[in-house]
C-alpha cells in the first residue's frame, strides 16, 4: 500500500459557533471572523498541492475551501456525506434550551452511546460511520496521493478517534479548532496522527478556544 496523506479542516467560526447553538444539518453561513479565517487559510492552501479536493455542502464548509482555489466551482467537490452529523430536534437550540425543551435527547447527545438513538437525527454511530466509510472511499480512490476534506468537528472527531483507537463515548482530550488543518497518513487500514490541530495559519486575532 502507497501512503495516503489526508488534511481535514474544520469550517471558520459561524454566529452558531459563538452563541453554543447547536447546527448539525442547518446551513448556517460563516461570521466576519469566520469569513478572515477562511482567508487566513486560503493563503496557506495556496502553498500547497492536492490531488483531490472535499468538501461538505453545507455553506460554512464550503465558504471555508473556497478562498484556497482560483476556481473552486471545478476544483472542489462538494458531498452532503461529509456533513455534520444530523442532531434531529436538538438542531436550533443552545444547550440551556436544548435540556429545557427536549432533555431526552440532550442525554442521549451528552452520553455519546454510538446506537442510542437521537430523535430526528442520527445515532453516533451511525454518523461516525458516514465519515469514515466515505473517508475510507476517498483514500481508496486516491491512494498515494494528497486528499483534503473541508468539513465539521464531529467529522474531525470521528476521524482523530478512528485513528487513535479511542472509543466513541469516551470524553474528548484533544481540540477541535475553527479553520484548523489536521493531517493523518493513511497505509491502508491504518490511520496515524502527523498534526493536530494547526492554526500556524491564523494570526493571534483570529485564533479561538476550542468551540
Amino acid at each position: 500500500m502507497s501512503l495516503t496523506t489526508l488534511f481535514l479542516v474544520r469550517h471558520g467560526e459561524t454566529d452558531w459557533n459563538v452563541e453554543g447553538r447547536i447546527q448539525g444539518h442547518l446551513d448556517v453561513p460563516l461570521n466576519a471572523l469566520g469569513l478572515s479565517q477562511a482567508k487566513a487559510l486560503g493563503h496557506r492552501l495556496r502553498t500547497m498541492t492536492f490531488d483531490a479536493v472535499y468538501s461538505s455542502d453545507l455553506i460554512r464548509a464550503l465558504a471555508t475551501a473556497q478562498p484556497g482555489f482560483d476556481d473552486p466551482d471545478s476544483r472542489i467537490a462538494r458531498n452532503p456525506r461529509l456533513r455534520e452529523r444530523h442532531l434531529g430536534v436538538l438542531q436550533g437550540l443552545t444547550g440551556d434550551e436544548a435540556m429545557a425543551r427536549q432533555p431526552a435527547a440532550w442525554k442521549v447527545f451528552k452520553s455519546r452511546e454510538p446506537e442510542a438513538a437521537l430523535e430526528g437525527g442520527e445515532s453516533l454511530g451511525v454518523f461516525s460511520d458516514r465519515i469514515l466509510d466515505f473517508l475510507a472511499e476517498a483514500l481508496a480512490r486516491h491512494e498515494g496521493k494528497r486528499v483534503l476534506c473541508v468539513t465539521h468537528g464531529g467529522a474531525l472527531d470521528a476521524a482523530y478517534r478512528h485513528a487513535t483507537g479511542m472509543a466513541q463515548d469516551a470524553k474528548r482530550d484533544f481540540p477541535i479548532y475553527n479553520a484548523s488543518v489536521n493531517t493523518l497518513l493513511c497505509d491502508g487500514n491504518r490511520w496515524t496522527i502527523d498534526r493536530w490541530g494547526d492554526v500556524s495559519h491564523l494570526p493571534a486575532e483570529l485564533t479561538l478556544d476550542d468551540t
